[in-house]
């Protein structure tokens, strides 16, 4: 018989904690800050975190927030091989 092949739903529980943690790293940075988790799988991305910045937030806030998730998402991969993405927007750029 062959192994068990990991499925959707089983990738979706090992990526359950670390777009939880993006998401709160993001909320400790800005507590206003609007999350959104994708699943939607794109060639090798796992999941995106995208993050809306208040109107009040600077390019500087942006940039700040960015790095520290561009940070952990990396090490996420590098421990875990799960490519998360994470994008700050302004609150403006929200659908």
């Amino acid at each position: 018989m062959p192994e068990h092949a990991p499925t959707a739903t089983d990738r979706t529980v090992l990526l359950e904690p670390y777009v939880t943690e993006l998401g709160r790293l993001a909320k400790e940075q800005c507590p206003a800050a609007v999350v959104e988790v994708l699943f939607t799988r794109y060639e090798d991305e796992d999941a995106h975190v995208v993050v809306f910045l208040p109107e009040s937030a600077s390019a500087t806030d942006m940039d700040k927030l960015g790095e520290v998730l561009t940070r952990r998402s990396v090490e996420i991969l590098l421990e875990t091989g799960l490519l998360i993405l994470a994008g700050v927007y302004e609150a403006a750029q929200r659908r």
